[in-house]
């Protein structure tokens, strides 16, 4: 997911199982599929606050400016936890970097790839550059992301984010682009799901809700057999359309990202209990999706740990064991993660 304007973020401490409790010492790591190397005022002048996550979502009477609205989300009843941004480009690497260390996580952390390689050159064992991606006349060509593939300057392509320009995955200006990460084999993460609450009316005037479907991976999936993608936000919340998708492609893995801190904690464990109770666990993956507050790392990793419905196994596989299968990784760097401390 990624705003423009404010999100007002929210940090829902709630209480965790003792054995599993995402402030003790955490040995086994985490995989984040879903993580971003930004500036600090990428989403506006810090701070910003965001609810991590909401329990109702805005109401808006169009007499007013939704933008309104929207700015008085962290004052509302539907923002009972807040979380804050960072004040700078520094703090918010540190801070973010503090909770990787802390929960023993790896992340593959998208942005402009500037500030993705200076992370990426600071925490080495624990930043898996990736590529932020919109279409416009200024976008990279498929040639450019090849070749910064080639020099291993990113490993993911992605978050891709066309959805707030209203283009689908199977729009004809995005095909270049799939066929280059299928020669590359290249992984995409794109984003299909969950933004901002009301986000045509803030920055995004051809978002539309009917693109929350990841069915409208099918036709690209079929053109592109070699193709390896994840749908970032899950698909939420077109359950249906996600089972429907993950049932005819077997190869198609979904991220959790936003929806794991953005979403009534009950709304959310309903969303993930059905997806692994259709049979699709190992295909779920961890995300966070921290833009610039690092604070809902811990919220994303609370809601995996207190999804009672969840089995240690399940969890070990949505936390790491499916993003390492889906990125590939070999038996060694598996058991280099698992000596990070």
């Amino acid at each position: 997911m990624r705003f423009r304007y404010t999100f007002l973020l929210p940090c829902a401490w709630l209480a965790v199982n003792a054995g599993e409790a995402i402030g003790q010492d955490r040995r086994l790591p985490v995989i984040d599929m879903h993580l971003h190397a930004m500036a600090a005022s990428s989403q506006g002048p810090p701070p910003q606050t965001i609810c991590a996550p909401f329990s109702e979502f805005p109401v808006w009477d169009p007499a007013s400016s939704y933008l309104e609205t929207f700015a008085r989300i962290g004052e509302s009843r539907g923002c009972e936890h807040p979380v804050q941004s960072e004040p700078t480009d520094d703090a918010l690497m540190r801070a973010t970097f503090e909770r990787l260390e802390r929960h023993n996580i790896i992340g593959v952390a998208s942005g402009p790839l500037e500030i993705v390689e200076r992370w990426k050159s600071a925490n080495p064992d624990r930043i898996i550059p990736a590529l932020l991606f919109s279409l416009s006349d200024s976008s990279p060509s498929p040639e450019m992301v090849l070749e910064w593939a080639d020099d291993e300057r990113i490993a993911v392509f992605g978050e891709v984010t066309i959805q707030y320009q209203g283009i689908e995955p199977n729009d004809d200006r995005f095909e270049p682009y799939l066929e280059m990460a299928e020669r590359a084999d290249l992984p995409i993460g794109i984003h299909i799901g969950m933004g901002p609450p009301g986000a045509p009316y803030i920055a995004f005037p051809s978002y539309r809700g009917r693109m929350h479907s990841p069915l409208s991976l099918e036709d690209p999936l079929m053109k592109h057999p070699r193709l390896r993608i994840y749908v970032q936000h899950a698909g939420w919340p077109m359950l249906d359309d996600t089972l429907a998708l993950l049932y005819a492609h077997p190869r198609v893995y979904v991220g959790l990202g936003a929806i794991s801190f953005g979403l009534p904690r009950v709304e959310f464990h309903r969303y993930l209990r059905t997806l692994v109770q259709a049979g699709f666990g190992n295909r779920v993956m961890f995300g966070s999706d921290q833009m610039v507050w690092p604070g809902v790392i811990d919220v994303a990793l609370e809601s995996i740990d207190s999804a009672e419905f969840l089995s240690a196994e399940q969890k070990r596989d949505i936390l790491y064991n499916n993003a390492a299968r889906f990125l590939r990784f070999s038996e060694a760097r598996i058991a280099a993660h698992h000596a990070l401390h």
